[in-house]
Formats: C-alpha cells, structure tokens, sequence
C-alpha cells in the first residue's frame, strides 16, 4: 500500500479490495466478517434484541486514554447494554478524507479491534468511503450494535419511579475536559484522561445483584444534568441530586473552574447512571465498586414526585438550584 489514502482506496474496486484486506480484515479477523458478503450472517440471537447506532467525529483523533477507534466501539457497546442487553456484534463504517496517513488508519483500526476484544464483541460487517481532500475531517466512523437482551422490563428512561434510588457509576467529566486539553495543548489538563470504557459487563454484574433496574442510560453529550433531565421528563418525576454526593476528579474541578465550564454538562464515556429501587441500591452499588469501572460509583439523589421534569441540585452550602437541560454544546466534536 500507498502511505496515505488515495480516492481509488474508496472506489469499489482492487484498490478497495487491498485496502480492507490490509488493514481492516487483518485487525477485525473473524468467520463471519472473512466471508465478505453484503451484510453478516447471525444465527444464534435469541429472544428480544437491542440495537444501537452512533457516529464518531471527534478531533483530534488520539487523545489521554483513548482514541477514535476504541471511543467508537466502546460507545455503541454501551448504548446496547444500557437496554439491559449483553453485546454481540458491531458493524463499522468508515468515511476516509483522501490524504488521510495508512499509519493513522492503521493504529485507529488496531484500537478498535483491542477494544472490541476487551468488550466481547466482534465486528462482523462494514463499509468504507474515501473522500475529497476537505470533504471530512480525516475521518469519521459510525458503529452499530446489537445484542440479547437479557432482564425483563428492560432498562427504560421512561421506568423511573418517586423513590427510586439515583447512582453514578464514578468520576464526571473526564472525557470532556480531556478532549479540549488535547485539542488546545492546554498544558495544565495533562493529569486528566478520558473515561472511554465497555460497561457491559459491569452492567451485567449490577443486574445480576439488583434483581430490578428501572433505569440505565450514559451520560455522554450533554453530561450528568443534561441525561437527568432526558429521564426526568420521559418518566414525568423530578429528581433530586446532592453536590457533596457526585464524584468529580480534583483534576477536573480545577480545570472547570479555570475554564468557566460545568463538570455536571461535560460529556463522559465510561460512566452510567442507575436508577433502581431504594432497596436494591445497596447492591447496586456494590457490584459496580466490584469493578475496575465503577470503582467510584456513588449515591447521589433520589426520584421525586414534584414538578414532572424538574432536576435540582442541592448545594455544598445547603443551598437548591434547578440544572436545566443543555441548550447547545460546551465542547464541540467530542465524540
């Protein structure tokens, strides 16, 4: 090959052939992916299914704990977990900017195909486009997911219920923050990282103990306050959440106050939010500090029976303040 992509690498033809046997195909190796036909052939889901799909944009493409390529597998894998699924299989679909370096193509791909090892999930089909020089910005990937689900009622942001128990499964904020220090070479971001993370299994293990899990969404774009909202309004509660209670890094903290910006709205990518019945929390919880991504995980409110939508945060000092839904985007092209 080449050592940059050529518009000929996205045309359908050897140059295609070469491109996604070289790269693509060696770093996503498997039965159903190797026979190359115009979609996969599954045989062995059962039951009710979950399906999931995003599309990855963020720059710059390599960032402190993590990448395009694993933040793409890791997203989509978390999407259908939050459905109280296990995982199976992704597609990919890559839209290449012509230009774009084979050596940066390479280590993106070899990210996802670790990534998607470390969730227990293969990438069974896909497609690649190459574009014009300006067309994209050097890459852009999308993901979809499906998988079994396994617990009945399934997780809904609809299914919280007053009373029920609110957990955040760690530290808020990282991914965010960390995206903008790496894309502005903010030298006193350097001891933050991206939560990137599959937490499928965890997800598993918190079923699994509680018995009952209403709800289970990830607060990526938009961040803690904004996902709240979303819950509070699709199941007509309100919801009260404690300062003091939320986990955010000291790192982060320092950052947001030296930028002006909310952890509470800064995306994430490794946490979950878990709302289930007061009774339940406790394990809950104990299965998340169980493991390695949900060391943190904490009790921070409780649903409410106030006005349906509502989200209000008590203060360190005592204090109440309603967190509304964010209207646009702090940091653009995070994920």
């Amino acid at each position: 090959m080449d050592d940059c992509l050529l518009l000929d690498a996205g045309s359908g033809g050897r140059a295609s052939q070469r491109l996604v046997a070289q790269c693509f195909l060696r770093h996503f190796a498997n039965p159903l992916l190797e026979r190359l036909d115009d979609a996969a052939l599954l045989e062995d889901l059962r039951g009710p299914l979950a399906m999931s799909t995003d599309s990855y944009t963020v720059t710059p493409l390599f960032f402190p704990g993590g990448s395009i390529g694993s933040l793409a597998v890791h997203g989509t894998v978390n999407d259908v977990a939050m459905l109280g699924a296990r995982p199976r299989y992704l597609s990919c679909a890559f839209i290449l900017e012509e230009g774009l370096s084979l050596a940066t193509l390479e280590r993106v791909a070899a990210d996802m195909a670790q990534a998607a090892r470390a969730a227990g999930v293969r990438i069974v089909t896909g497609d690649t486009k190459v574009v014009p020089r300006g067309a994209c910005d050097k890459m852009f990937i999308n993901t979809t997911g499906i998988g079994e689900v396994f617990t009945a009622p399934a997780p809904s942001g609809h299914n919280a219920r007053p009373g029920d128990a609110v957990l955040i499964s760690g530290a808020l904020g990282d991914h965010g923050l960390t995206i903008m220090g790496s894309r502005e070479n903010l030298s006193f971001l350097t001891d933050v990282a991206s939560d990137s993370a599959p937490l499928n299994r965890m997800i598993a293990e918190v079923i699994a103990a509680a018995g009952q899990v209403h709800v289970l969404r990830d607060p990526t774009r938009g961040g803690l306050a904004t996902t709240l909202n979303e819950i509070a309004e699709q199941s007509g509660v309100s919801i009260d959440i404690e300062e003091e209670r939320i986990p955010v890094h000291e790192a982060v903290k320092n950052g947001c106050s030296f930028l002006g910006l909310d952890p509470l709205y800064l995306a994430n990518e490794g946490k979950c939010i878990c709302i289930l019945p007061e009774a339940r929390a406790e394990a809950a919880l104990a299965a998340m500090r169980a493991s390695p991504h949900g060391a943190e995980a904490a009790r921070i409110g409780t649903v409410g029976n106030g006005k349906p939508g509502w989200v209000a945060l008590r203060t360190r000092i005592g204090g109440q303040r309603l967190l509304g839904m964010l209207e646009g985007a702090q940091l653009p092209r995070i994920c």
